[in-house]
């Protein structure tokens, strides 16, 4: 049953402000409606977003959605050969990280969640075969433990060139 008056909670308007003084900024910009817009001009629908970011956003999830459907037509085996796969790759990209080599630093993310996506669609299929977590974990730990190091596709094809 406390009570807290405004002007208590706010540092703004509990200082007195001289006439003529401008008004002290705040981090508060107001609302910004697209309503209004839309009474003035009918017709017109108003978006929060440019026309150029909504098209690029678009294009990001078809091709989002295009890699899935490519991953989901991928085996289990084939899944797990590139998980690891990508690995390397990704540790090759530390390498020339920490060698101050040059190499794009999109691809870090690029690759993480790439490998994320593989490891979500192996899991989906381990749930619709009725694998339980702990399983899966054990599963999984056996499988980490089955890899045979080898050198990353791109290291592969430097050595044949």
């Amino acid at each position: 049953m406390a009570t807290m008056s405004l002007a208590a909670a706010s540092l703004l308007t509990s200082t007195p402000r001289a006439v003529g003084a401008p008004a002290p900024r705040t981090a508060f910009l107001g609302l910004r409606s697209g309503a209004a817009h839309a009474t003035r001009f009918p017709g017109l629908t108003v978006s929060s977003q440019p026309v150029e970011r909504r098209a690029a956003g678009v294009v990001a999830m078809a091709k989002r959605e295009q890699e899935l459907e490519e991953i989901r037509g991928m085996t289990t085996e084939q899944l797990e050969e590139e998980v690891v796969d990508l690995k390397g790759e990704l540790f090759l990209l530390r390498l020339k990280r920490s060698a101050r080599q040059e190499f794009k630093n999109s691809e870090f993310s690029r690759m993480r969640k790439r490998i994320a996506r593989m490891l979500t669609v192996k899991r989906e299929r381990e749930i619709e075969q009725g694998i339980n977590k702990r399983l899966s974990r054990k599963l999984d730990r056996k499988w980490k433990q089955s890899i045979v190091v080898r050198p990353p596709p791109s290291l592969r094809e430097n050595k044949e060139e």
